[in-house]
């Protein structure tokens, strides 16, 4: 999927935001369709983007309920929520309904470009699960359980590898704390056992395991698998 076949929806009150969205994206060839409020994206949602820019505080009707809605109705295209930096409870909130990703105001356009070429390959790749993840000098094979840094095998335990195995699923998608612990223990424990199952991963994958490596934490909201 080339830029110039990808329609791209912003959903955002603020002209300026819309009109930097518009020029930004153009340039880079992705055709750009505008909804000022909730109103107004109910109607050009029906023209089938390929990816949805959605700002959280709208009139009318809000990010969160549209994101409901659409999930609810089937609709599958990557949502990347544009929010400001203190609403981390909306953004996870946001994440939980079923969005791809998110940007904080203001963001850099290489950083927003970045994050839509991501969602779109991710979307692409979702429904034909890939057997073997690489990353740099990170290789996992789903389908045998291994994991290599280079040519030296990685030894995880049984829980380490399932929450590797989420990560790699959902490969640069930003993933809630909640999320991952629904997936690996059906939602049944505190998060603390998440971040101590993710200390251990990174002792394990990382050659600094205080950084951020292939595994990024998104503060207040949960872990990203670098690509």
């Amino acid at each position: 999927m080339t830029a110039a076949s990808v329609r791209i929806l912003v959903i955002d009150d603020e002209p300026p935001i819309r009109r930097l969205l518009r020029t930004g994206l153009g340039s880079q060839g992705f055709d750009v369709v505008e909804a000022a409020d909730g109103l107004a994206a109910e109607a050009a949602i029906a023209r089938n983007p390929d990816l949805v820019l959605l700002d959280l505080g709208l009139t009318e009707v809000s990010g969160h309920d549209l994101l409901h809605r659409w999930r609810a109705a089937g609709r599958e295209m990557p949502v990347i929520i544009l929010s400001s930096r203190t609403d981390e409870a909306g953004i996870v909130e946001a994440l939980d309904l079923g969005a791809d990703d998110y940007v904080t105001k203001p963001f850099g356009m290489k950083e927003l470009v970045a994050r839509i070429r991501t969602a779109l390959r991710h979307r692409l790749q979702e429904h034909g699960e890939q057997p073997v993840f690489r990353s740099g000098d990170l290789t996992v094979d789903l389908v045998h359980r291994s994991v290599r840094l280079g040519e030296t095998p990685v030894d995880l335990t049984p829980r380490e590898f399932d929450v590797l195995r989420v990560l790699v699923q959902h490969a640069g998608k930003v993933l809630t704390h909640q999320f991952l612990i629904r997936q690996v223990w059906g939602g049944s424990v505190d998060v603390q056992n998440l971040r101590v199952l993710i200390r251990q991963l990174r002792r394990k994958l990382e050659p600094d395991p205080d950084g951020q490596g292939h595994i990024r934490t998104e503060t207040g909201v949960g872990y990203r698998l670098q690509v």
